[in-house]
């Protein structure tokens, strides 16, 4: 009799096991459930940290701290600009699909669906971009809304940029929203007195970044107390224009100032300072609540840096230089257009119990998939029949090899910073990289430039004339992406005047840096 009791006890034991093993409350094996931190940078590009080895002046010892922990990805594609990836990460679709393909959230109207643009398209443009879609969708199953289902806790903080209300992040599955803002940077400054409606500075002079860290850090320790496990979103205003920064910070890295070196802002350095004490922050207080060992942290830029804008710096002598905000080389282009210094961006991800402390990886992974990733790592179900164009990036966190057939850069616009492209979309494959401009060809076909990576991180020899069968093999999976994810594609402008066409102006951006408001009067040389 005993021994059947011993028996049935041990039976209901492991039935209860396994059913909180699969509640999505439960996660690696442990007692308590994984909670989740993704911390997005604005503006970060793949050089502006210390991580990849190409930088001395920036300092950014915090993310080589959450390194130590995790694994770092030498190839983390996303979108050419940031709206289009904040969509991505929140639904795990392609800017083909969810159709935000330019940030222009924080405008007026408010669609959310993509159309082709015909208004204002000079007769010497060969093809009619997209005008993107302008608010993310509220039907669509965030990632926020499918882990408050499961009982997860939801904090926003920082930036979103994808909709005014009723599109803020209170209708996209998030309990708490900080500050509540949907432009796209903060509101007049990083550096208190804000324009924030109804949000004040605690002090003179507060930064942004410290106040976000403050108010993620008191809601982390409210969740806690409660014993809920929760989602959070740091996505921070750093480094996005304006570009302003505390006072003190920049006279340091005035002191460090070397106009030969190809990044020389100490406001844009000081400004990254500030973004790495942020997560410096967080990542503390994730050890003071003894939580370190049940909360995953990504980390993730949302686009390239921006080299298109200049600033106005100042050296220890009192002499005035103009500074490009930044340099993203190896790599071509940047912020605003295909090229690998628009789309690959720092990655770092530490999620106890799969990740490897110290580690890193050239796996290609895109900000597509998060959704699935985390999802899966959760044990929570995907929606159904809801179309996920990532993949779950789970063996590459482990070091392991992650077969993918292909990654998609979908920038239908044509934003004219150095280096920018007709309307365009890429794809990755391998060591191998295919951009399709559309209708830019002879005749109305599609121009193509090819690179291999492995040989040429810079695109600099266009390899199209010479593997024509892998031009054609690339383009079939764009084509395939594109018909199944029923984009918006551009369309060949009926009104084009060949006169008008200026091949030889493509790439190029007129006039010099763009300069920052209250010093348009100095001009770059």
């Amino acid at each position: 009799m005993k021994r059947t009791k011993k028996f049935v006890l041990s039976v209901l034991f492991i039935i209860m096991f396994s059913c909180l093993r699969y509640s999505g409350l439960y996660s690696q094996n442990r007692s308590k459930p994984m909670n989740v931190i993704f911390i997005l940078a604005d503006d970060l590009g793949w050089s502006d940290c210390t991580l990849y080895g190409n930088t001395d002046f920036y300092q950014t010892p915090n993310l080589e701290r959450l390194a130590s922990q995790g694994i770092t990805f030498t190839h983390a594609y996303v979108s050419a600009l940031s709206s289009p990836t904040r969509a991505s990460i929140l639904t795990g679709q392609t800017t083909a699909r969810h159709g935000i393909t330019a940030p222009v959230c924080h405008r007026k109207e408010a669609k959310t669906e993509p159309s082709v643009d015909q208004q204002k398209v000079s007769p010497g443009n060969k093809a009619l971009p997209v005008a993107s879609a302008t608010r993310l969708d509220n039907d669509l199953p965030t990632l926020a809304k499918v882990l408050k289902a499961q009982g997860y806790t939801t904090g926003h903080f920082g930036k979103w940029h994808l909709g005014h209300e009723p599109y803020s992040p209170l209708e996209h599955g998030f309990d708490e929203d900080i500050p509540h803002w949907p432009g796209p940077g903060p509101a007049g400054s990083y550096v208190a007195p804000w324009k924030f409606p109804d949000y004040e500075a605690n002090y003179p002079r507060e930064h942004i970044e410290d106040r976000m860290a403050e108010e993620a850090i008191e809601w982390m320790r409210k969740v806690a107390d409660k014993d809920q496990p929760f989602y959070m979103n740091y996505w921070a205003f750093s480094v996005h224009g304006p570009w302003d920064a505390k006072e003190s910070l920049i006279k340091y890295y005035r002191t460090k100032t070397d106009l030969t070196d190809l990044q020389h802002s100490p406001t844009y350095a000081a400004m990254i300072h500030s973004l790495d004490q942020a997560v410096g922050r967080l990542i503390d207080e994730v050890g003071r609540l003894g939580i370190s060992n049940n909360t995953a942290v990504i980390f993730l830029g949302d686009n390239g840096g921006n080299i298109h804008c200049g600033l106005v710096e100042t050296l220890p002598s009192g002499e005035e230089f103009i500074a490009p905000v930044t340099d993203n080389t190896p790599l071509r282009g940047g912020k605003g257009n295909l090229w690998e210094g628009g789309t690959r961006v720092p990655c770092v991800v530490s999620w106890p119990g799969i990740t490897k402390s110290g580690t890193r990886t050239d796996a290609m992974i895109h900000s597509t998939d998060f959704y699935p990733t985390i999802l899966n790592l959760l044990d929570i179900d995907l929606p159904e029949n809801y179309p996920v164009d990532g993949v779950d990036i789970t063996p590459a966190l482990q070091g392991k090899e992650l077969k993918r057939k292909a990654v998609i850069s979908y920038f239908p616009h044509q934003v004219k910073v150095p280096d920018w492209l007709p309307p365009a979309v890429a794809v990755h494959s391998g060591d191998w990289k295919l951009i399709r401009s559309f209708y830019h060809g002879d005749n109305g076909e599609h121009a193509y430039k090819l690179y291999n990576l492995k040989w040429d991180i810079g695109e600099k020899n266009n390899l199209a004339d010479q593997y024509p069968q892998k031009v054609k093999e690339l383009d079939r999976i764009i084509e395939e992406h594109l018909r199944n994810t029923n984009a918006v594609v551009p369309q060949l402008n009926p009104n084009f005047v060949p006169a008008q066409y200026h091949p030889e102006d493509i790439g190029k951006q007129k006039g010099g840096y763009r300069m920052r408001s209250d010093k348009k009067k100095i001009q770059l040389k």
